[in-house]
């Protein structure tokens, strides 16, 4: 049975102002660096690390996994979130399209950004690629952002939950027991 870490990156500043941050390129800030070095100190060792090519992930992959090699993994990065990047909702109650958004659960199209099925796909067909190729008994972390863990979760794991049930904080991390292409989960804040 292989074992998975899938280890949300620490908070950025627009975390801290609650701003859709998907493909903007930013930093940890001071918290999401204390966040990260917390949970170095909690985290289990493993045999491959992957992360999301973006800065904030790659920042706590060299944080948490100092030395190690980081196989950075494209289609692991966040959703682009278009017209609304950069905004927090407070910005966008009066936007149509973003209200149009909210409607459909934020499950359609996002203008000027990507199609949320689009994102879940790609998240789950890198993700696929990397952990299950691993060797039995082998273990791995992939240091990636909400929505990615979301989507794998919501793809691969047993029992079956919805997309958004499988938050989980920034610098938080769940881990998995993976057999047979399913993910249970065996430890972090969603058991």
């Amino acid at each position: 049975m292989k074992t998975i870490l899938l280890i949300r990156h620490g908070m950025t500043a627009g975390n801290l102002e609650k701003r859709y941050i998907g493909c903007t390129d930013e930093p940890l800030c001071a918290l999401g660096e204390s966040q990260v070095k917390a949970l170095a100190l909690a985290l289990p060792g493993c045999d491959a690390v992957f992360s999301s090519p973006l800065l904030r992930c790659r920042q706590t992959a060299g944080i948490l996994f100092p030395g190690r090699t980081v196989h950075l993994v494209q289609d692991l990065r966040e959703c682009d979130f278009g017209l609304f990047e950069g905004k927090n909702a407070d910005e966008l109650a009066k936007d149509p399209d973003y209200g149009r958004w909210l409607r459909t659960g934020c499950t359609s199209s996002i203008p000027g950004g990507e199609d949320v099925s689009a994102f879940k796909a790609r998240s789950c067909e890198a993700f696929a690629r990397a952990a299950f190729g691993l060797p039995e008994n082998g273990s791995a972390a992939f240091v990636l952002h909400g929505g990615g863990i979301m989507a794998i979760l919501e793809c691969f794991a047993r029992p079956r939950r919805d997309f958004y049930g499988f938050h989980i904080g920034n610098g938080q991390y769940v881990m998995c027991a993976c057999e047979d292409r399913i993910l249970a989960i065996s430890g972090g804040p969603l058991c």
